[in-house]
């Protein structure tokens, strides 16, 4: 039997943020190496379909990603580690730029490379659902 099989997925996490910058800008805050490591994690990612890089996660080490999606200034995504996939879109709206994070692949009794339930590190984002 499946390890897994006796876990459920959970939802994804999804925020959700309206911006005051132009799509460019976001775009290149969540595509770029330098854009992502401003507000995310220090990485050596590019926006390239399949390349691989890593995240400097800190005390939780570099964990292994491969972009998984790319449709420039509109969708970036990636697989992070052996479980997760994060996903950024972008979208021109009134006036400013939509923005989405969605972090799925959480598992009920799933656990990271490094012991902690998914239950736990959930708990890091906004309780509201907002970006600051």
């Amino acid at each position: 039997m499946d390890h897994q099989s006796s876990n459920s997925q959970l939802p994804d996490i999804v925020q959700k943020a309206q911006l005051h910058a132009p799509i460019q800008k976001v775009w290149a805050a969540v595509a770029t190496s330098e854009g992502l490591a401003s507000w995310f994690m220090p990485n050596d990612m590019e926006p390239v379909l399949g390349r691989e890089f890593h995240l400097e996660a800190g005390p939780f080490g570099r964990p292994q990603c491969k972009i998984t999606e790319v449709e420039p200034t509109e969708r970036l995504s990636f697989n992070w580690g052996k479980d997760w996939t994060l996903t950024f879109e972008v979208m021109e709206q009134g006036g400013g730029t939509a923005f989405t994070l969605i972090h799925s692949g959480w598992v009920s009794g799933g656990a990271t490379e490094f012991g902690q339930a998914h239950s736990e590190v959930a708990k890091g984002w906004p309780a509201d659902g907002q970006v600051s």
